[in-house]
């Protein structure tokens, strides 16, 4: 695994090794990382990429997160409740020597709690497949005030998934098994 673009382009992530069944890591395959961060930056809705604040729920590894900083995101909160995927996150963040611009929190996206900072301008979303987690931590990151008005959501998942009704489907693709959705919070 390695970051595809920007300007930690070519770093090496912390290799997985046997990992811990129990955590469900699956983290996005390079080529769909670089397929949705090409639809952000060169697509037709703006790119959000610029000083954004980046929200990345079910992190694993945090290589979203991470390719989102080496593009020009300012700062980044992962979210992940695992022990082996924190361990996975704070070696990455290491790696990219981004722990000034990212904070890790150890919790589960579905009980986030309020935000206590700004809202994110950007939602990373990559759950475990066909669990309906990421409905739930959507509505927890909503409700929390985590997101920024207009804020964009990058969902990963088997099959498409419901948008709420606070959001818009802007573009949804399939690569594979994964299908990324492209949503927008409405009123923004």
């Amino acid at each position: 695994m390695r970051i595809v673009g920007g300007r930690l382009r070519g770093l090496r992530l912390a290799d997985l090794g046997q990992g811990d069944a129990a955590a469900q890591l699956r983290p996005t395959t390079d080529r769909v990382r670089e397929s949705i961060f090409n639809l952000l930056v060169n697509g037709t809705h703006g790119n959000p990429l610029p000083d954004a604040r980046v929200l990345d729920l079910f992190a694993g590894t945090g290589a979203l997160g991470i390719e989102a900083l080496s593009r020009g995101a300012a700062h980044v909160t992962l979210v992940d409740d695992g022990r082996v995927a924190a361990g996975l996150i704070r070696q990455n963040l290491d790696k990219a020597r981004a722990g000034d611009r990212a904070v890790l929190l150890r919790r589960d996206a579905r009980r986030l709690g309020p935000c206590t900072g700004p809202g994110c301008d950007l939602v990373l979303l990559d759950p475990p497949y066909g669990r309906a987690l990421g409905e739930a931590a959507l509505e927890a990151a909503h409700d929390g005030g985590w997101l920024a008005p207009a804020a964009t959501i990058v969902w990963e998942e088997a099959r498409p998934p419901l948008i709420p009704a606070w959001a818009e489907l802007l573009d949804q693709r399939r690569y594979g098994d994964t299908v990324v959705t492209l949503a927008r919070r409405r009123g923004g």
